[in-house]
């Protein structure tokens, strides 16, 4: 099934979007969350909104929302030749820790976008990207979960996009705290949550046969493939969990994807590079099968100074 959160009318509802194109949503009020953390999750959920929606609307008479609020993001690295695209123009030697573990970072689970959201270029950067990647959302928490059994705890997958400051990125990540905020400002998931079944028919090798594009202002930009993935999701979520419990709601972030974000080119093609984000650009992110994100990038503020001046 394809679930998605929408606003119409003021109001925002947790639903499906049927095979018309038609959206049937839940009673205002329920989240996508609180579908998830219900007994049985979306799955025991679904034949509610199939049979008896509250409420029913054409897909273009609605505003698509980002499908939920998460409690925590983790993003994992799970495409190593985005890191080998960056790292081999500059000469440098990938830690070889990165092929033992799916290595994450925490990001903002309070700054998330829904697909059509303005976003906002981070105080102070001038060196602004996006980051395409795909994510699972938890949907059977868990701790300390076993590869053979991880999949079993995805409820669905989306789209995700890492807004990046890169100039900020190159000056935080020396202090080796990892990314702050280079990252912090935004992040986008959407439009759909789709579940497993819906796209294991294109399983192929750690991912699944489908394509990964992205596109500004119409020129495209990126061209990656899911199935090009080096750490799939049950090793991400055997990782993640080690030690800690995954709840519904969790969102896991598959990384870029390579060519995924203006700083591959910047770094392998800086001759012809076109440039970073400014605003009124306008981002196009899509994945088979998930759907596409359109965004539009706008002027962000000023940073505020510190006591330090900085």
């Amino acid at each position: 099934m394809r679930w998605l959160t929408y606003r119409h009318d003021g109001a925002e509802r947790a639903g499906i979007l049927d095979a018309g194109n038609n959206v049937r949503g839940f009673p205002a009020g329920l989240t996508m969350l609180d579908l998830l953390r219900s007994p049985g999750g979306l799955p025991a959920r679904a034949a509610d909104v199939t049979a008896g929606p509250d409420h029913v609307a054409a897909i273009g008479e609605v505003t698509v929302c980002a499908p939920l609020q998460p409690p925590s993001i983790r993003d994992c690295l799970g495409f190593l030749q985005h890191l080998r695209n960056c790292a081999a123009p500059a000469g440098l030697t990938i830690d070889h820790r990165y092929e033992q573990i799916p290595a994450f970072y925490f990001t903002n689970p309070g700054s998330v976008h829904g697909p059509g959201d303005d976003v906002a270029i981070f105080p102070g950067s001038r060196q602004f990207d996006y980051e395409l990647e795909v994510c699972a959302v938890i949907g059977q928490p868990g701790r300390d979960i076993p590869r053979d059994r991880a999949l079993g705890h995805i409820a669905g997958y989306a789209i995700l996009c890492d807004w990046s400051a890169r100039d900020l990125q190159v000056s935080e990540l020396p202090m080796g705290c990892g990314p702050a905020k280079s990252k912090d400002g935004a992040t986008t998931l959407g439009p759909l949550l789709v579940t497993p079944d819906e796209i294991e028919p294109h399983r192929a090798g750690k991912g699944f046969a489908l394509s990964m594009t992205a596109a500004v202002n119409g020129e495209p930009t990126s061209q990656g493939r899911w199935d090009s993935i080096d750490w799939d999701f049950a090793d991400m979520i055997a990782y993640t969990s080690r030690g800690t419990e995954l709840r519904p709601g969790d969102v896991i972030g598959s990384g870029t994807v390579p060519t995924g974000c203006l700083f591959e080119h910047y770094a392998t093609h800086p001759g012809s590079f076109r440039g970073w984000l400014q605003a009124g650009d306008e981002v196009h992110l899509a994945i088979e099968q998930l759907g596409d994100i359109r965004q539009r990038v706008i002027a962000g503020p000023k940073p505020i100074p510190l006591s330090t001046g900085f």
